[in-house]
């Protein structure tokens, strides 16, 4: 009955104290001193009523009935231990650990992804956002979707979408700066930057073949944030078309100039182990990702 059953860090030092017939080295193992080591034997011995150690000057070693019941909690703990890796193996199976930078999971991401947990309803999805860099070599992340170049270490990488960036804004900031018919009139505008770009409105001004205007608005580090800041009204960004793609079929923001596209050297990728692109859960999340991309790219871009 469970109520019979001593308390299991009692079981776990008891293992390790009887294996290494230690109660420091136990202690060592176990990140415990070893008073809490020693007290735990004890606690043990008076549960079951036995002594289950002789403890000598310099060394301890198993009673008999210690010898018995050591042979019984190392196979039962051994059991314990493999059950629960059968059941994370399991778990990990359907278990889909996502990860994306923040400005594609806020602007693009997020929304679409009911849609693959509708199509594959056994797939539990986990998602991370961060833009820091992974390490797919001892990392737990299953695939990652990345603004890069599409080098990543210890990883394989697919190229999913490239971009342009052009001038956008929001429509009552057009209409306070008269229409902004000709993408000279820039010059009198509040730019907004996104730091760490290169492809910059520098560049974009260049190949307008119009000089670099001194006006500047706020910079920004993420470009969902210069995104939030042109719908606010604070200025004109220079939009990355798949992030900026909804706000503009919303009417959040306008393109001002929407054939002056300019080209980016980055692109979205997404990025997974080498060797697991077979794996089912990341086929899975490729399948369903590239119709995503496809349904994504002819209704933003085909025109």
């Amino acid at each position: 009955m469970p109520e019979q059953l001593p308390p299991l860090q009692t079981l776990r030092a008891f293992e390790a104290t009887g294996r290494r017939l230690s109660m420091t080295l136990a202690a060592q193992e176990l990140h415990l001193t070893h008073g809490a080591v020693s007290r735990q034997i004890k606690a043990l011995e008076d549960h079951l009523g036995v002594q289950l150690f002789r403890r000598m000057t310099r060394r301890i070693e198993l009673t008999e009935a210690g010898v018995s019941f050591f042979g019984a909690v190392t196979r039962l703990l051994s059991e314990l231990a493999r059950e629960a890796e059968n059941i994370r193996r399991r778990n990990d199976e359907t278990r889909l650990v996502v990860n994306s930078g923040v400005s594609f999971a806020s602007k693009w991401l997020t929304s679409r992804l009911h849609k693959l947990m509708a199509r594959y309803p056994d797939l539990a999805v986990h998602l991370e956002v961060t833009d820091a860099v992974l390490d797919f070599a001892t990392g737990h992340v299953d695939v990652a979707l990345r603004y890069g170049n599409g080098q990543y270490p210890f990883a394989a990488a697919e190229r999913i979408m490239n971009e342009t960036v052009s001038p956008v804004c929001a429509p009552d900031y057009r209409d306070r700066m008269g229409g902004l018919r000709s993408p000279s009139e820039l010059a009198k505008c509040q730019l907004i930057h996104e730091i760490g770009m290169n492809t910059t409105w520098e560049r974009w001004f260049s190949m307008m073949e119009l000089p670099y205007p001194r006006t500047r608005g706020a910079g920004y580090s993420l470009g969902s944030m210069s995104i939030e800041a042109a719908i606010r009204g604070e200025g004109v960004a220079l939009g990355r078309s798949v992030l900026v793609a909804e706000d503009l079929a919303a009417g959040r923001l306008v393109a001002l100039f929407p054939q002056a596209r300019l080209d980016v050297e980055w692109g979205y990728d997404l990025v997974y182990r080498i060797g697991n692109q077979d794996h089912p859960k990341v086929r899975a999340f490729r399948n369903w990702i590239a119709d995503e991309v496809r349904e994504f790219t002819s209704a933003n871009f085909s025109r």
